[in-house]
């Protein structure tokens, strides 16, 4: 890549560019999707949810089960037809070609990422603190959550098959447990937790959706490991779809094991540890600390996936010319500084901020994210062969979620609320004002629109304008 103008020439390893395919396979790009929703969604802000959903939690889990399902729809054509680490990166320059738009909700998305991440570590260490003390200091919370980002971060450093083979061997120990706890849970229920005259109306169950769709964000995630995989247009959709199977599942079985073992209001009292409290009316302290050992393997992975994807974010993002030429240099073993930035930002964010409060700003802003990404896809659905009504049904999941969540946020956390649209102006600000004073502009990468496997070639302002349709 010539450095002031943003061509791209050859992009293989060698040359600092996409890995070679064939590094991940199904079973680790299915593990990195269900490594990235099963996570804060389940550990993390699931007593939050209740709170809103009450008894009725696994129906707030079904229905962002749903409306991830047309979205998964959607980025799995989108995945096959231009396949790359780029993921939504990507596919926001495919659909919207070279603009401000498309440009700074690139840059919200890696603000995304930095967010969840540093969720998930504060989330981590909240777990890690249960075994030893009851109240964890600040400054101890923080430096188990500084810690475990800068450990993942290594284990990026190391490259896309140490990440796979990581998150293998994570995914595997807590969905075991996982199943332990909902398998033998669920035998215990009490049916009266579970009545429906204990559900809220409509608005707490969407509500309670809105918060929980930060447990569902990480599926996004599969996409970008599609440009490591050896045949990307069968392996992608099944790892996609089989993740998001299988996390559904999951949730359904550990909500309604939750909601059956425990009232509304108890689940409210131990709202940070909500699942390792509903273990104890059948399992004991055993299960607490069983469950408490699943957290830890659960934000751990999130944590390692979410920082896997954001970093390769942040390098296609620099690749298009949005941030910084530092994004852009290549480091040992074909990582990029890009990584290491976004760990040092994650670092910040956890050493500043309580970010237990913006659960709902992470799924605000991933619904605006992936409803945005669906509306680019409308523009060149013939391209990807996608069936038009199903993405629009996604646009509209998508963004009728995102209003309703901004209306709670406003009424409940104002904070919360403005903050998200604080960071977009932000991300729409640097975009505006970074392409004004550099003169870069965006590019596509991955493969030509013909189909045909090809070296990723940049395209000026006018071809990409051309590619998408008026």
């Amino acid at each position: 890549m010539k450095r002031g103008d943003g061509h791209m020439g050859d992009t293989s390893s060698s040359k600092g560019g996409s890995q070679p395919k064939g590094k991940i396979s199904l079973a680790a790009a299915v593990a990195i999707g269900i490594g990235g929703m099963v996570g804060a969604g389940v550990f993390s802000v699931l007593g939050v949810a209740a709170e809103s959903a009450k008894n009725a939690l696994w129906l707030s889990f079904a229905i962002g089960g749903i409306i991830t399902l047309f979205s998964t729809y959607s980025y799995s054509k989108l995945g096959v037809k231009y396949p790359s680490a780029g993921g939504a990166v990507e596919f926001l320059v495919r659909g919207f070609g070279d603009n401000v738009l498309s440009g700074g909700i690139n840059i919200y998305l890696w603000i995304g990422y930095v967010i969840a991440i540093a969720l998930y570590a504060m989330g981590f260490s909240s777990y890690f603190a249960t075994f030893f003390t009851a109240n964890p200091s600040t400054l101890f919370l923080r430096g188990v959550a500084v810690a475990v980002v800068l450990l993942f971060t290594l284990v990026n450093f190391l490259g896309a098959q140490y990440v796979g083979r990581s998150e293998t061997v994570i995914v595997a120990i807590k969905i075991a447990i996982l199943v332990l706890f909902a398998g033998v849970g669920l035998f215990f229920v009490k049916g009266q937790n579970l009545s429906p005259s204990g559900w809220p109306g409509i608005g707490g169950i969407l509500a309670g959706t809105g918060v929980l769709f930060i447990g569902y964000e990480g599926f996004g995630l599969v996409t970008n490991t599609a440009g490591d995989m050896k045949d990307p247009e069968k392996m992608l959709p099944r790892a996609l779809y089989t993740s998001l199977f299988l996390v559904v599942l999951i949730y359904l079985a550990v909500s309604i094991t939750v909601s059956g073992n425990l009232t509304t209001t108890q689940i409210a009292a131990s709202r940070d540890y909500a699942l390792a409290e509903a273990a104890k009316p059948f399992l004991g302290n055993f299960g607490f600390k069983l469950i408490a050992i699943a957290a830890l393997f659960s934000t751990a992975s999130a944590i390692n996936a979410t920082l896997f994807g954001g970093a390769n974010a942040s390098y296609i993002i620099a690749k298009r010319g949005e941030l910084p030429k530092v994004f852009d240099r290549t480091a040992w073993k074909g990582s990029t500084d890009g990584l290491f930035i976004t760990a040092g930002l994650v670092v910040a964010f956890v050493l500043l901020f309580d970010l237990s409060g913006i659960a709902m700003m992470g799924s605000g802003a991933f619904l605006l994210i992936y409803g945005v990404v669906n509306i680019g896809h409308l523009r060149i659905a013939g391209k990807t062969g996608a069936n038009r009504a199903m993405v629009a049904v996604a646009v509209a999941l998508c963004l009728g979620m995102f209003v309703l969540l901004s209306v709670d946020m406003f009424r409940e956390s104002k904070p919360s609320f403005i903050a998200m649209f604080a960071l977009l102006a932000a991300a729409f600000l640097a975009e505006w004002a970074y392409r004004r004073f550099t003169g870069r502009r965006l590019h596509a990468l991955s493969r030509s629109d013909d189909g045909n496997s090809s070296t990723p070639a940049a395209l000026s302002p006018d071809a990409v304008r051309k590619q998408a349709p008026s």
